[in-house]
């Protein structure tokens, strides 16, 4: 009995298979929805928050690990989705094609801003990603022969491996995309790269001390960063068929940044947990109150500042913080049983 249990604990506590069993949780919700226990709209906001989460990672990465800030996350992301709609519908390319086409565009342009970045620290640094983020918005508005302008640039359901994808399709493919950012973002971090990014953050000199290079890991934050919300761009204009210059401004970019404030920096699932609080909550709770959607933005800045003051490590600690609370509770109460569970740990 206790060999099965703490194999079931082995499998548990196994982070790609938890991965896996989140994938399938959400994978769920079209079945649901055919049933239906859960309305139409709100699989497309589910839907919608994953590719939101994909590009707060991205910025969980930059500022999380790296310490580096940026608010010019919303203006990458609708590069990448103006780039996939113009390639896919007006020079008809094959999604495949058009997608590699407009996560290399983004990412080659994060990675120079990650050069320029070399001269910014600190504040100076987010305000230089809140100018490429207003220029790039400006562009979208004014380049009506690549974005159309405040019309709006249109794209379709791809076809993937000769299967023409509905909105259902469209969906399972972001889940399963979710998934894969997941593991390979967990398996990266875990190893060298994130231990370097981690002193980065730390120290700059130290790092240097180390004998890592600052630069070579910046444009590899940089880069990372810019590639999911550049995966993400494409994601959402394939999902919801329509990219306006009004998405990708500020507001989104300070979105994505309240995200992993209050979800918790350094944790995927702190980033999806602070993606739901963000979006979903704010589409499928705040929207159904009356008069409660035009204090959307006054709420999101209360649970930030709330979230900094008592919570700065976000959701995904707060049961983490809780156990330690209960845990020194129990060892006030019971001071010997503490020792003796220490001695024969």
């Amino acid at each position: 009995m206790d060999r099965q249990l703490n194999t079931f604990q082995r499998i548990y506590k196994n982070p790609y298979l938890q991965f896996l069993i989140v994938g399938v949780l959400f994978a769920l919700l079209p079945t649901l929805r055919a049933a239906g226990m859960v309305k139409a709209g709100t699989v497309t906001v589910i839907g919608t928050t994953l590719i939101y989460t994909i590009a707060a990672l991205g910025l969980n990465i930059l500022l999380g690990y790296s310490g580096l800030i940026s608010l010019g996350t919303a203006g990458f992301m609708g590069l990448a989705a103006y780039c996939s709609a113009y390639f896919t519908e007006q020079l008809a390319l094959p999604f495949w094609q058009s997608l590699i086409l407009a996560l290399l565009i983004p990412t080659v342009l994060g990675v120079i801003v990650g050069l320029l970045s070399m001269r910014f620290v600190g504040i100076y640094l987010g305000i230089a990603t809140l100018a490429v983020g207003e220029i790039l918005s400006e562009i979208f508005r004014q380049w009506d022969a690549f974005t159309r302008g405040t019309s709006g640039a249109r794209a379709k359901y791809p076809k993937i491996f000769g299967m023409q994808l509905d909105q259902t399709g469209m969906y399972y493919l972001i889940v399963i995309i979710t998934i894969i950012v997941f593991i390979l973002v967990y398996q990266l971090l875990k190893g060298r790269l994130g231990r370097a990014l981690n002193a980065m953050r730390g120290s700059e000199a130290a790092a240097m001390a180390m004998g890592i290079s600052v630069y070579k890991y910046r444009l590899i934050a940089f880069g990372a960063a810019t590639l999911l919300a550049s995966l993400a761009g494409v994601l959402y204009v394939h999902y919801i068929r329509i990219s306006y210059p009004t998405i990708w401004g500020l507001p989104l970019s300070l979105d994505f940044l309240a995200i992993i404030v209050i979800g918790g920096l350094r944790s995927i699932y702190g980033t999806l947990v602070g993606s739901f609080v963000i979006f979903a909550m704010s589409e499928l709770v705040l929207k159904q109150i009356p008069y409660m959607e035009n204090y959307s933005l006054v709420l999101k800045g209360v649970l930030i500042i709330i979230f900094i003051l008592f919570y700065p490590y976000g959701l995904a600690h707060v049961v983490s913080d809780l156990r330690m609370r209960l845990g020194r509770r129990k060892t006030k109460v019971h001071p010997l049983a503490a020792k003796e569970e220490d001695i024969d740990g």
